[in-house]
């Protein structure tokens, strides 16, 4: 659906290929007959094809470690698919139906106003608020199906775009199961796999909402309630965005289709490759150029009033307490990850048995998981502010 023109205007390339690419790749690799690059097929011959080497050593049995048991794999099998194979009926713990208090199965299911809760606690230090993204994470929400087919920078245009396709989960991602997989299998990245499936389902519905998704036409209020059957009924705008089909019942088959789109040189123009002199037209062509004319406002004089009104804060927090919850409650407001968690007294003693001095000293050059600095770019005299505050709040 969405494409790629080269400078000829040969409208037929694929904009992103992703995942399916590997695996067509793979599979052709592994064949030992023929491999794709740059959607040509290449002989493999002496194990490489062209300049690139292979590994076509035989592996047959393995025979490591132990065979999980039916409990365990049931606890690791997350995979969720676009028909609902693997979405989760009831609440699961330790690969085992979670009971009620009635003793019947606890039906999984959240609400948008309960992953609203869960995304505050655990997302929004590093996607933002309500999904617009954060220093080093990706946006969630926002964008439109339209903008994917703008192109950053075309050469074949007169004038090339300077805007960018936003590829959120409302404007990119074809199914909303994708979703729940992932966030059930990966989130929160400092403690995968610790949300139960109602959780998920709350902060499934959370992030659908924020995106503008709606449920047989209605938006998604903060009553919304969604489980496996209505999360088999959310239709992604995206849906039909991409091509070819490898959303198959048989998985073979989806690689066999990429494999025979990729086979086609004619999806990326000629299909030679071109390694000098490849650009026949004037190179100025090819830049990006402002068409507007700035000259009269570049030079101003800044501005030095001061004539917004006075906003009385009423909370006001330390500098060593607002970083702390920006940037360092993810790993210090969770046990799990080992780091001294705030307000645990057992805990700081420990960490300032060999004096404050060393305590700074590791918090400005990094110990064991624990990047220098936290990871944020705040010099010593502020590093050194964020752990008074930790060391007085936890005495």
């Amino acid at each position: 659906m969405f494409k790629l023109e080269n400078t000829k205007k040969l409208k037929s390339a694929l904009l992103g290929i992703g995942l399916s690419t590997f695996l067509a790749s793979s599979a052709l690799a592994s064949s030992k007959e023929m491999s794709v690059d740059g959607a040509v097929k290449y002989p493999i011959k002496d194990g490489k094809y062209t300049s690139y080497y292979l590994n076509i050593q035989e592996i047959k049995d393995f025979n490591i470690g132990r065979t999980p048991t039916k409990r365990e794999i049931t606890a690791w099998d997350v995979d969720a698919k676009p028909d609902g194979t693997g979405l989760p009926q009831f609440d699961m713990k330790n690969g085992e139906v979670v009971l009620g208090d009635d003793g019947k199965p606890k039906k999984a299911e959240g609400s948008v106003e309960l992953g609203n809760e869960l995304y505050d606690a655990q997302c929004v230090m590093c996607h933002g608020d309500f999904g617009t993204g954060g220093k080093g994470y990706p946006r969630l929400a926002g964008g439109t199906k339209e903008s994917l087919k703008i192109q950053r920078l075309n050469p074949a245009d007169e004038h090339p775009n300077p805007d960018t396709p936003i590829r959120t989960i409302g404007s990119y991602w074809p199914y909303a199961s994708t979703l729940y997989w992932y966030v059930q299998d990966s989130m929160p990245f400092n403690h995968p796999k610790s949300l139960t499936n109602s959780e998920t389902y709350a902060l499934t519905a959370y992030l659908l909402s924020i995106n503008g998704i709606t449920y047989e036409g209605v938006e998604l209020d903060d009553e919304f309630v969604l489980d496996k059957e209505k999360l088999m009924k959310i239709v992604m705008p995206n849906h039909d965005g991409f091509y070819p089909e490898v959303d198959t019942k048989d998985p073979k088959q989806g690689v066999k289709n990429m494999t025979a789109l990729l086979s086609d040189p004619k999806i990326y123009g000629t299909g030679t490759r071109c390694m000098k002199d490849c650009i026949k037209e004037d190179i100025q062509n090819l830049l990006m150029k402002v068409n507007i004319d700035l000259t009269a406002n570049s030079n101003q004089p800044m501005s030095v009033v001061r004539s917004l009104p006075k906003v009385e804060n009423k909370v006001s927090l330390s500098f060593g307490q607002k970083t702390y919850e920006e940037s360092c409650v993810t790993c210090h407001g969770n046990p799990a990850l080992g780091a001294p968690v705030l307000g645990d007294k057992e805990a700081w003693k420990k960490v300032t048995a060999k004096g404050v001095e060393k305590v700074y000293h590791n918090g400005i050059n990094g110990i064991n998981s624990m990047p220098p600095k936290g990871g944020t770019d705040l010099n010593d005299e502020q590093i050194k502010e964020v752990i008074d505050y930790m060391i007085n709040s936890s005495k």
